[in-house]
């Protein structure tokens, strides 16, 4: 643990201590027999006492508490002695990967409080292949007590079974069980999504880094039929790139990576990545989360009443409309308002009431409301916005398909669009547009004359060439001017 000012580091500071594993009689074997030996008695004391702040049988996250309680523990004197003592002990923890530390500050006590990670001990399989800590426990206790903890700690493989070819008979997850993705149970999801938020979350890879070998491996089922090309990858620093490449592209969590490795023909035959297929298939993971997302904070969001919280507050101070960009009154609303009042509800009034005018109250297309909805909730455009935008759709008789809809939302996302004013100025470009658009095909069809469309038949026209027409006999010239031309001709040839 990196400790600059020991101030900042007291038996008065807070502290809780976090585990996500339960210790089993091999676990303890290895902390007593290999760990021991490595980092001393004290600190796998100290390591045993982090434990016990947890009770048997559950995992998560202690309660906070002073740190004077460890030290009590542990027999440590108050002071910078102590202090020092336990930076060191849980140094040595850290090392050899059985602890990690971390300091938050926290506001409401403007103090620091620190946090214990545990780790469970390493398998005996995966502590033998790990060689610095195998060549740490060998500078312990010499190279032939390694080679005693391992023979009491691993059993050998029968040499029999090492010759024998072998087969892998197990079911996968997919053969045997079909998950239902069409309905969605929004209680679960929202009891997933609650327990998910209570913990902080962790970060994913950066960008450039991407994941890493280990982590594929260490997370991969073993007994899976690709786990000989997974553990190739190793050695494949390109096929590494293009996994990267794809969980990047399509956003893929690290168990998104794993589950798609073990599909089907995702490997050819010589344990080459068939990239086609792999971007196929985290293409439709990607799409199902985004859909199953946007589901989910919908829901949440109408569940919270946080939307509903947030148009009230809105309605508390109504919005005014300059005249330069009033919109027109569409005949819908002729004679019910002017255009103050009703550019007023479109700067105003949700979305819902404008769409309840259009359409008949009761009979607004479901799948219109969800669009509406999805523009609103997870792209985030402005109530407002969205008013203009169903004015447009109105007044320009433009279909009301969802595709027409969401491409003209996401053109707005693109460009911007944030507020009424630039709404309405999008508007007016987008119609100005149109219009010169219609001039254009109006000009193009008169300029075409029935004699023209005659001699051209139903093809298109051949451009007009210029023609060098016959201009008669030329004139005539006298004897001086022949002679003079042909001195010239002489001259050019070098004759002269």
């Amino acid at each position: 643990m990196r400790i600059t000012n020991l101030l900042h580091f007291s038996e008065y500071h807070r502290f809780c201590v976090k585990r996500d594993f339960a210790l089993s009689s091999l676990d303890y074997k290895m902390l007593a027999n290999v760990y021991q030996p490595m980092i001393g008695a004290f600190a796998v004391a100290l390591y045993h006492t982090l434990y016990q702040q947890l009770p048997e049988g559950k995992v998560g996250c202690s309660p906070m508490e002073q740190q004077r309680k460890l030290f009590l523990a542990l027999e440590l004197e108050a002071g910078e002695r102590g202090r020092k003592l336990f930076i060191e002990q849980t140094s040595r923890l850290e090392a050899v990967g059985l602890l990690k530390s971390a300091r938050r500050f926290a506001a409401d006590s403007e103090d620091y409080v620190y946090e214990y990670t545990l780790e469970a001990p390493l398998c005996p399989a995966e502590f033998f292949r790990n060689q610095h800590l195998t060549l740490l426990l060998r500078d312990k206790v010499g190279k032939y007590m390694v080679f005693a903890l391992r023979d009491d700690l691993l059993l050998p493989e029968d040499e029999e079974l090492k010759q024998a070819s072998s087969e892998n008979l197990s079911v996968p997850f997919y053969e045997l069980f079909r998950l239902n993705t069409q309905v969605i149970d929004y209680e679960l999801e929202r009891a997933l999504f609650e327990t998910a938020a209570s913990e902080p979350a962790e970060a994913k890879p950066d960008a450039p880094k991407g994941y890493q070998y280990t982590e594929i491996i260490s997370h991969f089922p073993r007994q899976s039929v690709n786990r000989a090309f997974v553990e190739n990858l190793k050695y494949e620093p390109e096929q590494m790139a293009q996994i990267n490449y794809v969980a990047k592209k399509y956003n893929l969590y690290l168990t998104d990576i794993c589950r798609l490795l073990d599909e089907e023909g995702v490997f050819d035959e010589q344990g080459h990545i068939v990239l086609d297929l792999l971007q196929h298939k985290a293409n439709q993971v990607f799409r199902q989360e985004k859909k199953r997302s946007e589901e989910r904070a919908r829901f949440l969001t109408k569940l919270t009443g946080g939307h509903g919280m947030a148009e009230d507050g809105k309605r508390g101070e109504d919005k005014q409309v300059e005249m330069e960009y009033y919109l027109e009154v569409p005949d819908l609303f002729q004679g019910e308002c002017n255009a103050h009042q009703y550019n007023y509800i479109l700067r105003n009034e949700p979305y819902t009431y404008l769409l309840d005018k259009i359409f008949s109250k009761g009979s607004i297309p479901d799948g219109l409301l969800d669009m509406f909805a999805k523009i609103d909730l997870n792209y985030g455009l402005p109530e407002e916005v969205i008013n203009v935008l169903i004015h447009y759709f109105y007044v320009n008789r433009r279909s009301w398909a969802k595709s027409s809809i969401e491409s003209t939302a996401a053109d707005m996302l693109a460009k911007q669009v944030a507020s009424y004013e630039q709404a309405v100025q999008y508007v007016r470009e987008q119609m100005a547009y149109q219009e010169r658009k219609a001039r254009g095909s109006r000009a193009e069809s008169a300029g075409r004359t029935p004699g023209a469309r005659g001699r051209a038949g139903s093809g298109r026209q051949k451009p007009v060439l210029p023609v060098v027409q016959s201009g008669g006999a030329g004139k005539t010239l006298t004897a001086a001017q022949r002679e003079e031309l042909r001195r010239k001709a002489m001259k050019l040839d070098g004759k002269l």
